[in-house]
């Protein structure tokens, strides 16, 4: 899909191919989240990659001797979601890339779950739908609560998202 599509994906696609970066975390089976697969991105969007770590030591370990030495590489541990959450930031060439692990099946994590049900929407809905919510994400919002602004959703975002797919989306 990335390797197809538009100027930043191909970008993004070559980085992350000719670095290995996926690759090098194939074990961890990874998936590449976010705005730039949905094509909502905009200029200071991140990579973001998602893991499945049944082990948080090994996954930090891995991800030290692998990105360790990349620009700017920082990991941190933190509890999202109530699950014990590992994120890795760095830089290759010009993209950030965090890197996020939990001991959840990654296409059972809300990241990958919001980006479904997002391009879902943005498929439902036409251009100018997509491009309302770049504005809003250029004004300082987030993804979720921009889409939750402009469908009108009530109460956390991130959490009515996960229920608009079974209330609407088919």
């Amino acid at each position: 899909m990335l390797k197809n599509g538009n100027q930043k994906q191909v970008l993004a696609y070559k980085i992350l191919t000719e670095h290995n970066v996926l690759a090098n975390i194939a074990e961890f089976e990874p998936i590449l989240v976010g705005t730039i697969p949905i094509n909502i991105d905009i200029e200071n969007s991140d990579l973001d990659i998602i893991c499945y770590c049944e082990n948080k030591t090994d996954f930090i370990e891995k991800l030290e001797s692998i990105f360790g030495n990349k620009n700017g590489f920082t990991i941190r541990e933190t509890i999202i979601d109530n699950a014990e959450t590992v994120i890795a930031n760095f830089k290759i060439e010009l993209f950030e890339i965090e890197i996020f692990g939990q001991n959840i099946p990654t296409k059972n994590q809300n990241g990958y779950k919001h980006m479904i049900i997002e391009h879902e929407i943005l498929q439902s809905n036409n251009e100018s739908f997509r491009l309302e919510i770049i504005k809003l994400k250029q004004k300082g919002y987030k993804t979720e609560p921009a889409f939750g602004f402009l469908l009108g959703l009530k109460g956390n975002p991130y959490q009515e998202l996960l229920n608009y797919k079974s209330d609407s989306v088919s």
